[in-house]
């Protein structure tokens, strides 16, 4: 979503930079120990990937600035097409697969200070004008907000090898990204619908209409509306795909309530197939295919 007219709530990018400069600054801390301890050979979770490549792809390298490009779009008005970052990711962790511990460790150190960078040095007005990411148009400051949902998730890749789990906190950054960005092109397809990332520990809502879109943190307790129900990684994975999540939702581990208003949000997964939560929005549909779908098995087990 964009600050286009008729556009007056923007998310997570109008509760600041100081809000969202917390959330993905502790968020790179976090993921900046995880590397430091981390062997960077071993494998992770993801085929073919050692720490290594998780590690690269989330750096600046003399061929790869991704951020720096998301700011000249936004100077533009949004005016760029996406790339495509399998092609991308590919491209630069085959150039610096052999790179050395300091040069990937310097290399996500610049990520971190580019992040710096926008939030001390950017104009204001440029947190809501869009850019065009990999998913579609978004406010800046949303882009900026969705390397935590990134860091979050590669966190968890590189505990797979041997690194400690990220940090509660840092998985609570991942969800309020991941509620943004979904708020966020619920508000561009024009959709009025909205739900609730819950964790035993709390979560995020969001909500958009003809408005644009709100988020807000939740506290732990009863989940009311439409919601994602489980412990924060397993919410991360599943929205990932690093967990299915029809499995997790068969085996009872992941709890979808008021699935009627879940499957309002499907259409986006049509618009950007590869969003983040992508997998959990298309469970909707598989959830709702009738009696002889997921839920008619569920209730029938």
């Amino acid at each position: 979503m964009t600050a286009e007219q008729g556009i007056v709530q923007h998310g997570m990018a109008d509760a600041g930079r100081d809000r969202v400069g917390d959330l993905v600054l502790g968020a790179w801390d976090a993921f900046l120990a995880q590397a430091e301890q981390v062997d960077l050979s071993a494998p992770t979770r993801l085929p073919g990937w050692r720490a290594q490549e998780v590690c690269v792809h989330l750096g600046v390298w003399p061929d790869r600035a991704a951020l720096a490009g998301l700011v000249a779009d936004a100077r533009a008005g949004g005016t760029g097409t996406a790339g495509d970052p399998d092609a991308s990711n590919a491209r630069v962790t085959a150039a610096h697969r052999d790179a050395s511990r300091t040069e990937v460790l310097a290399a996500l150190a610049r990520n971190r200070e580019a992040t710096v960078a926008y939030l001390r040095d950017e104009p204001a007005e440029l947190d809501t004008a869009p850019t065009v990411s990999t998913v579609g148009r978004l406010p800046m400051l949303s882009v900026v907000l969705g390397q935590a949902y990134e860091l979050a998730v590669h966190g968890l890749d590189l505990a797979s090898a041997g690194a400690p789990l990220p940090p509660a906190p840092v998985l609570q950054a991942g969800l309020a990204a991941l509620a943004d960005v979904t708020g966020a092109l619920a508000a561009g397809q024009h959709l009025t619908a909205g739900a609730t990332l819950a964790t035993p520990d709390g979560g995020w809502a969001f909500a958009a209409d003809g408005d644009g879109w709100t988020v807000r943190q939740v506290p732990a307790g009863r989940v009311r509306g439409t919601a994602v129900e489980a412990p924060a990684d397993l919410l991360l994975d599943a929205a990932s795909g690093r967990t299915n999540p029809v499995t997790a939702l068969a085996r009872r581990r992941l709890k979808v309530h008021e699935l009627g208003g879940l499957l309002q949000l499907a259409p986006i997964v049509s618009a950007a197939p590869g969003i983040p939560g992508g997998p959990i929005l298309a469970l909707a549909a598989k959830t709702l295919g009738g009696a002889g779908g997921l839920l008619g098995r569920v209730l029938r087990g």
